[in-house]
């Protein structure tokens, strides 16, 4: 299912809209600027989709190397904070 309001949120957070529901027929566009069409919207959700993933990889990187340099494992960490 294509979460529009991650999408509006990432790539129209300049924007004023509202959305009522789950769906593009809940959008309200607010703003000045044409409102994205529903082809547009679910064109982004790939897009969006795999910058999060990237965002989530990223995350446990730099967790992993705050640890590498702890010279801990996750188990350990996980260990110490109880």
């Amino acid at each position: 299912m294509i979460d529009y309001a991650t999408i509006l949120t990432r790539r129209y957070g300049d924007k004023q809209w509202s959305l009522n529901g789950d769906d593009y027929d809940g959008l309200t566009w607010l703003s000045d600027t044409a409102k994205p069409t529903k082809t547009k919207l679910d064109g982004l959700w790939a897009e969006v989709q795999q910058e999060i993933a990237n965002e989530a990889n990223a995350k446990i990187a730099s967790r992993q190397a705050v640890l590498d340099k702890l010279g801990l494992t996750a188990d350990e960490a996980a260990a110490l904070l109880g």
